[in-house]
C-alpha cells in the first residue's frame, strides 16, 4: 500500500515544522507549503536526509485566495507522483498581531481575519472534494483556546479562531460521510515565535510535543482536543464566567 502524503499548510511555523518531521518519521511523504521558501527548503532537506521519504516544497499564501485552485491541483498531482497514497492535511497558519496594534490600526483586524479564518476556509473548501473522492484520510487543523471566548486581550484573533472552529464542525460532518476525519486541536500556550515575548504566559508546552499529539489525534480520528489536555478545564471555567463579571476581567 502506498504511503500517505501529509500536506502541511503554514509549514514554516514551529509546530508545523515539528509535525512534518514526526509524520515523515512514521513513513509519510510530505508537502511543505508556505511563504518562506528558504525556511521550507531547509526543512525539506532535513526531512529528506533524516527519513528518506518524498518531500517537496510548494509556494502557498493563505491571503492569495485567487491562487488556491491552482495550488490544490498542484498538490494533488504531487501526491499522485508520490505513489497515490491518501492525501492528509495539517493546517497550522494564522496571524496574531497583539490587540493594541489592531486597535491602533483597524486594517490589521481585516488581515488577521483573512489570514486566520478566510484563508483557511478557502483552501480547505477546495481540498474537500478531493478528500471526499479518495474516501479516506485525515484533516488536522490548529485552532486555539482563544476561540472559546472573546477576551479583551485578543478578541479579534479569537473571533477568527472561533469562526474556524465552527467551520470545522460543519466540514467534519461533511467529510465523515466520505470516511475522512477532521480534528480540531485547540492549543494553549506553545513555545513558538507567535507567543515569544508575550506577557503572562504560563504552562508553556513545546512544539514537538504538540506535533506528536496532533499525529496521535489524527490516528484515533479524534474530533476536538485541547493541548495540553488540562486546557479543557481552564477553558470550561472561562466559558462559564457570567458576562457581567467577565467583562470586568483583564484576561
Amino acid at each position: 500500500m502506498s504511503a500517505a502524503t501529509w500536506l502541511v499548510l503554514g509549514a514554516s511555523s514551529s509546530i508545523a515544522r515539528a509535525f512534518a518531521l514526526e509524520a515523515a518519521g512514521e513513513g509519510a511523504n510530505v508537502l511543505l507549503a508556505g511563504r518562506d521558501r528558504d525556511d521550507l527548503d531547509r526543512s525539506a532537506a532535513d526531512i529528506g536526509i533524516r527519513h528518506n521519504v518524498a518531500v517537496r516544497v510548494v509556494d502557498f499564501d493563505a491571503e492569495a485566495v485567487d491562487s488556491h485552485d491552482a495550488f490544490v491541483t498542484h498538490c494533488a498531482g504531487l501526491a499522485a507522483e508520490f505513489g497515490g497514497g491518501p492525501l492528509n492535511v495539517f493546517l497550522a497558519f494564522g496571524l496574531m498581531p497583539d490587540q493594541a496594534t489592531i486597535d491602533r490600526d483597524p486594517d490589521q483586524a481585516q488581515r488577521t481575519i483573512q489570514a486566520t479564518y478566510a484563508g483557511a476556509v478557502s483552501v480547505l473548501h477546495r481540498l474537500a472534494p478531493r478528500l471526499e473522492a479518495q474516501g479516506k484520510g485525515h484533516v488536522v487543523v490548529l485552532g486555539s483556546v482563544a476561540g472559546d471566548r472573546g477576551r479583551i486581550k485578543n478578541y479579534v484573533y479569537g473571533s477568527a479562531k472561533a469562526g474556524l472552529h465552527a467551520y470545522l464542525q460543519g466540514l467534519r460532518a461533511r467529510l465523515f460521510r466520505a470516511g475522512v476525519t477532521v480534528t480540531t486541536v485547540k492549543p494553549g500556550f506553545i513555545d513558538t515565535t507567535m507567543t515569544w515575548g508575550m506577557p503572562g504566559l504560563f504552562l508553556v508546552a513545546s512544539p514537538r510535543d504538540c506535533a506528536r499529539a496532533c499525529l496521535r489525534y489524527a490516528a484515533k480520528g479524534a474530533e476536538v482536543r485541547y493541548f495540553p489536555a488540562f486546557w479543557w478545564i481552564i477553558m470550561t471555567i472561562i466559558r462559564n464566567i457570567p458576562e457581567p463579571i467577565f467583562k470586568r476581567l483583564s484576561i
